[in-house]
């Protein structure tokens, strides 16, 4: 007998309980193509407004991770750990995170999404890099994750390919933020990756899914919770995300402030707090320690030493990037026509930052989607953001501008000084890491 997917939308409409049959049949529907994108956008929608249980959650999660192969990693000697970040902007720690994970002898096999919303997507970025392959076949994923410690990918066709069909519907429907969804999304990929551990960058602020800390408490609980309940030890850090994280924002300006982060040229403080924070966590817990400190100081060794640079240039390279691209990253990587110093029109203390404006406005200049059919531009963005606490003097930059004309350039600085707000006082401080949940 056919699925009626109307009537499963119905049900779940009306409020009810979906059975976990249901749900498989639904997920099997989106693998399979029997169910079209206008029963999976309102599929979405009538979750984002019923929600779904912890039980429908789980049923969700397993049967998106079960749409496609899910790995096995017998040969790896080392513990199989990942970390994912629920999205941010100028959020680029996993380019740093997996080298340096690797470095310290964890395997890394990072299964990474494309932009959603106006947050950036760590594939995207990857992609800013001529010749690398972001979606590898299973061979030479598990053969870079060996060989390497790490590796940067995509979803693979065979990947929790419901996911992939429901992410990238949901992102052009506006039901992104939804606590069963965004739980199912991440895990399903990550349960597929056969990962031993895992830890969970849960952002909460002005640029994040979550605005404030009790949604982001509540995701980060329910993450952890359905994670640890599918066998897989899971650990929540919950990060402020209530201005940029890096002071790049945009696809190939985050490729060169994670290369110049590694190499020791430039790190941003808050996105060195946060990285560190988070690798040091996914070592603590593959060793089963509570020594934070020490292993931070390890962790942090490994980064000051080139071990984590070199990791990266040969994740890079054996994915089909440049063999020198740590050396020569400024010619690999595309730049925008126009590039334009944004300055500040008054004085005063930076106090605040709409930071999904800034978001916004790359994705506007074409560095995020506004259809799922969109191509992405890689060179546009803003480099040399300033932070919250800076002294900003009237004429004093807040950050460049790069775009592919003048008339893109003008509008999206309008759009960065509209979000820099200042004051006369001192912003109080806040710490980058709010809680940890486990």
């Amino acid at each position: 007998m056919a699925v009626l997917f109307q009537e499963i939308i119905r049900k779940k409409r009306d409020g009810a309980v979906l059975s976990t049959q249901e749900i498989t049949q639904f997920v099997e529907g989106i693998t399979s193509g029997a169910a079209t994108d206008a029963h999976i956008a309102a599929f979405a929608m009538a979750v984002y407004f019923k929600g779904l249980n912890k039980e429908e959650t789980v049923a969700l999660t397993m049967a998106m991770r079960d749409s496609g192969d899910v790995m096995a990693w017998p040969d790896l000697q080392n513990p199989v750990v990942d970390k994912h970040s629920t999205g941010g902007v100028g959020d680029n720690v996993s380019l740093m995170l997996a080298p340096m994970a690797a470095a310290c002898g964890l395997n890394v096999p990072m299964i990474s999404g494309r932009g959603l919303g106006h947050t950036g997507g760590t594939l995207d970025k990857m992609d800013s890099i001529p010749g690398y392959t972001s979606q590898p076949n299973n061979d030479l994923f598990l053969k870079v994750t060996k060989d390497i410690g790490c590796a940067i990918i995509g979803q693979t066709a065979n990947l929790a390919p419901a996911d992939k069909r429901f992410y990238a519907v949901r992102d052009v429907t506006a039901t992104v933020e939804n606590l069963s969804l965004i739980t199912a999304s991440i895990l399903s990929k990550k349960l597929a990756a056969g990962l031993g551990w895992l830890v969970l960058d849960v952002k909460f602020g002005n640029g994040a899914f979550m605005d404030d800390l009790d949604k982001a408490r509540a995701l980060a609980q329910s993450l952890v919770s359905v994670a640890n309940g599918a066998g897989t030890k899971t650990v929540a850090l919950l990060t402020d995300m209530n201005e940029p994280l890096a002071s790049a924002v945009g696809n190939a300006v985050e490729v060169t402030n994670a290369v110049e982060f590694l190499n020791g040229t430039h790190r941003d403080k808050r996105l060195l707090d946060v990285t560190l924070s988070l690798v040091t966590q996914m070592v603590c817990s593959a060793r089963g320690t509570n020594d934070h400190d020490g292993v931070m100081r390890e962790v942090r060794a490994r980064l000051d030493d080139g071990s984590a640079a070199r990791k990266f240039g040969a994740m890079v390279s054996a994915l089909g990037g440049p063999a020198d691209f740590m050396q020569h990253y400024k010619s690999y990587l595309p730049i925008a026509p126009v590039q334009r110093d944004v300055v500040s029109k008054v004085g005063g203390y930076i106090s605040a930052v709409d930071t999904r404006a800034i978001g916004v406005a790359v994705v506007e200049m074409g560095g995020g989607r506004q259809s799922s059919t969109d191509t992405i531009d890689h060179r546009v963005g803003f480099t040399g953001l300033l932070p919250i606490g800076s002294k900003v003097t009237i004429g004093q930059r807040l950050g460049t501008v790069h775009a592919l004309d003048q008339a893109m350039a003008d509008r999206a600085a309008g759009a960065l000084l509209s979000a820099y707000i200042l004051s006369d006082v001192t912003p109080q401080t806040r710490p980058v890491i709010a809680e940890r949940i486990d």
